[in-house]
């Protein structure tokens, strides 16, 4: 008996058996596979992102994708450019000639020129691109920005008694409606906004100019 064990240690001996039979050998090729089943995707065409009226710039660009083994990665991208928070940013990918002949996305189109977009016999207000003109020979007292609804208020030094004035502004670009009422010495113009801005002042020979930032 105890030979028996001998012998069949000896022959064990020279059995070239792998170390571990859950890797592949020499010369198999290591292909993780995750699933049989594989889910068909649409291709990618166009995706439109809106970013809030808040945004000025963009910062930088996250994909997060799927490998073949499906393991989630990401790839981000540093821009640092300006942007138009108007125009939608897009991501695209084998965009063909019928593609790009659907129906686009409405963009607000920018004027050339001084739009009048309100008017009353001592003051009018004009827009062009991001720029609010103000024609008056009234003196401006003070000015401020609120929010809900955006907004510039004006201050101006008259005495003069008027109804409430108010004026819905379609298509003009930046602003969206206009008021005007009269206080004890002065007047109030308020100007509502699209969004979210900063905005300088200056003053010019016929009433002031106002950049929205």
């Amino acid at each position: 008996m105890i030979r028996f064990f001998i012998f069949l240690l000896f022959i064990i001996s020279f059995v070239d058996a792998r170390e571990n039979p859950f890797f592949p050998s020499d010369g198999e090729v290591d292909m993780i596979i995750t699933s049989n089943q594989v889910k068909k995707l649409s291709p990618l065409k166009r995706v439109a992102v809106t970013l809030p009226s808040s945004a000025r710039t963009i910062q930088s660009m996250t994909i997060t994708y799927k490998d073949l083994d499906g393991s989630i990665h990401d790839k981000k991208e540093i821009l640092g450019n300006s942007i138009d928070w108007h125009i939608p940013l897009f991501l695209s990918q084998n965009i063909d000639d019928t593609a790009s002949n659907k129906k686009k996305v409405p963009l607000k189109i920018k004027t050339k020129k001084f739009v009048k977009i309100a008017t009353l016999k001592f003051i009018s207000l004009y827009s062009k691109d991001n720029e609010i003109k103000i024609t008056t020979k009234d003196k401006l007292l003070r000015k401020f920005l609120l929010v809900k609804p955006h907004r510039i208020v004006c201050d101006f030094r008259r005495e003069i008694d008027i109804r409430s004035y108010e004026k819905n502004v379609k298509n003009e670009g930046l602003v969206t409606r206009v008021r005007v009422g009269n206080h004890s010495g002065y007047y109030r113009v308020v100007i509502e906004l699209d969004g979210y801005y900063r905005y300088k002042s200056k003053k010019i020979a016929d009433g002031y100019i106002f950049s929205l930032l």
